[in-house]
């Protein structure tokens, strides 16, 4: 199990890097992992059809986005979620430049 991730995504002009021992980025096994249902929430960004990571969806984990967010400069990030059948969810994460 991983203890700590290194997650790096895109919000239009700024890359971001994340570190959040709940937050696990995308690899083979982790896609492995949210295909057995083992993950809450797949975070993706738009135009990529790739996920960039996964975690459970804990107010930690939307606290550690948003503050992560504010720290590269990404004015006016917002979360899209989308509930699945399943009760899991896909957020798409937005940002401003």
């Amino acid at each position: 199990m991983v203890s700590r991730a290194r997650i790096s995504f895109d919000f239009g002009t700024s890359a971001y890097t994340l570190r959040h021992k709940m937050i696990y980025p995308y690899s083979n096994a982790t896609q492995t992992r949210w295909d057995r249902g083992e993950f809450k929430v797949q975070l993706n960004v738009p135009d990529n059809t790739r996920p960039m990571g996964f975690c459970d969806g804990s107010d930690s984990d939307l606290a550690e986005l948003g503050s992560l967010a504010e720290r590269e400069g990404a004015d006016g990030m917002r979360i899209e979620k989308k509930i699945l059948k399943t009760g899991r969810e896909l957020w798409t994460l937005h940002g401003g430049g």
